[in-house]
């Protein structure tokens, strides 16, 4: 796919929509949904369970409402365990799939504990391959209905760390989603693996990050979600993820997928119209379109 072709899409989660119980305050979809379209945006990823109907032929029609596409959504899932198979949750999640027309499965190795900033065990390399297997499974389940899965590292589940990642790229054949964010928070050299890995890359979620709180987090000096409050994301361009020399490698090596603006975002309050979410959301995809023009401009 060319720079001019590229595909852009939003997320709830950078308006503060999030899975996590006590994250903040929660915004209405008719808002969120209203404010991505202001933006330009005609495309989002679900948001978390009940942000969205879970009758999947009203899920199709509120984003219809909006003249908005589905792309996918996150979904996390317990991969590693012998006694839990994913299977039944995932069919279920692909029913909203087939009603919205979404084509992206982004899947997070969930860890069975609540939130992201507990310590997670130490997967043995039987739990490893159960994972790997899970993986398989779920990528031969979703094809049969032509949605793509891919894997999402993320800071509290059990693929992680630069380690986790690279036994992923070793133990198994599912597509990344590359999050510049978790993975470099894990990390993963995210321009390197844009770059050494671009054929793994079906997905990628776009969000900057101050270095400096990044350690901080990497290091349990500071919780994720405090770190995120504290200013660990920046909108595209504003951090020093090099977000540029990201989607420049992706795009020179072919890359089809989406381009979803996620800046993980918690609330307090109802922000002023034009205010928080959208101000930041604004400045990210300004960006990215600026990055986009320059690879047309070059012919790519």
């Amino acid at each position: 796919m060319s720079a001019k072709n590229a595909k852009i899409a939003a997320a709830p989660i950078s308006w503060g929509v999030c899975e996590v119980p006590g994250w903040g305050h929660q915004m209405s979809p008719e808002r969120v949904l209203k404010e991505m379209a202001e933006l330009g945006f005609s495309a989002t990823e679900f948001g978390p369970e009940g942000f969205l109907p879970m009758e999947p032929a009203l899920k199709a029609s509120i984003l219809k409402e909006h003249n908005m596409t589905a792309v996918g959504g996150f979904v996390p899932v317990i991969l590693h365990r012998a006694d839990h198979d994913p299977i039944p949750g995932v069919q279920k999640e692909l029913e909203g799939y087939v009603a919205a027309g979404a084509k992206t499965l982004v899947l997070a190795a969930n860890s069975g504990i609540t939130g992201y900033d507990e310590k997670l065990p130490v997967l043995t390399d039987a739990e490893w391959d159960i994972l790997f297997n899970n993986l398989n499974r779920i990528q031969a389940e979703a094809a049969k209905i032509g949605v793509k899965s891919v894997l999402h590292p993320h800071v509290g589940t059990m693929v992680e760390t630069a380690d986790h990642v690279n036994r992923v790229v070793k133990g198994s054949t599912i597509p990344f989603c590359l999050d510049t964010g978790h993975m470099m928070i894990g990390g993963t050299d995210i321009v390197a693996f844009s770059k050494d890995h671009a054929d793994r890359v079906a997905h990628s979620h776009l969000k900057d990050v101050n270095n400096a709180m990044a350690a901080k987090v990497r290091s349990h000096e500071v919780t994720y979600y405090d770190g995120m409050l504290a200013g660990l994301y920046t909108p595209l361009g504003q951090g020093d993820a090099n977000i540029r020399a990201v989607v420049r490698n992706l795009v020179m090596a072919g890359y089809e997928g989406w381009f979803v603006l996620e800046q993980d975002n918690a609330l307090s309050a109802e922000p002023a119209i034009g205010a928080g979410p959208f101000k930041d959301a604004k400045a990210s995809v300004e960006f990215l379109r600026q990055v986009l023009a320059e690879l047309v401009s070059e012919g790519f």
